[in-house]
């Protein structure tokens, strides 16, 4: 499948690039797509939650009356889960969410992610270019010129550029990363993929 590389003005360069079929024209694997958005959303879950249950809430372990007689419940303290300001029944406790996930299956996770945005014609690529100093106005610009400014792009770098990166921060639905930030989720939470031509070429190989 071949691309043609636009402009930042969002015209033709006259320039092509071939997407490797091992990496944008495999048949994409579903749930290997699910583990890896799976483990990238869990591992991004702080699990600082808590509660206080029975034996940590503060109040006297005094009985509150006596167990037979009284023609209601039987009562213990006023910690009972039972009462207002009581300790909480199995309650959140800290923990990490964080599981391991085999590097051959996040690979084909990210293979089949990009795949599935070939297959729907969601890639494009633009030849390299810098911004003298970090300008929102510009970027906007540029999207505006590719026709994406109404839409969720991903827009990927070979290597970290500042001044792109400060650009468009706040910028909605416009996120930037790196070839080595890129994961599934992204590819998959993005409607569009646009590649810098030389980060294209790092990833596949050429």
């Amino acid at each position: 499948m071949d691309l043609p590389v636009l402009s930042i003005t969002g015209k033709s360069t006259g320039k092509k690039v071939s997407l490797n079929d091992a990496i944008f024209g495999i048949e994409p694997n579903d749930h290997a797509i699910y583990l890896e958005v799976k483990q990238f959303l869990a591992n991004n879950r702080q699990g600082t939650h808590k509660t206080k249950e029975r034996s940590e809430v503060t109040g006297s372990t005094k009985k509150i009356k006596k167990q037979k007689g009284t023609g209601s419940a039987r009562f213990g303290d006023i910690k009972n889960p039972l009462f207002r300001g009581g300790g909480r029944v199995f309650g959140p406790r800290p923990r990490d969410y964080s599981f391991k996930l085999n590097k051959k299956v996040k690979a084909l996770a990210r293979t089949s992610a990009l795949s599935y945005k070939a297959k729907n014609n969601q890639i494009m690529v633009v030849e390299d270019f810098n911004l003298e100093a970090p300008k929102t106005k510009e970027l906007m610009a540029i999207n505006k010129n590719l026709k994406i400014d109404d839409k969720k792009s991903l827009f990927i770098l070979k290597e970290r550029n500042n001044n792109i990166y400060l650009s468009s921060r706040n910028l909605q639905n416009f996120k930037v990363v790196t070839l080595s930030e890129l994961n599934t989720y992204d590819i998959m939470n993005a409607t569009t993929l646009l590649f810098v031509e030389s980060s294209l070429h790092v990833l596949q190989g050429n």
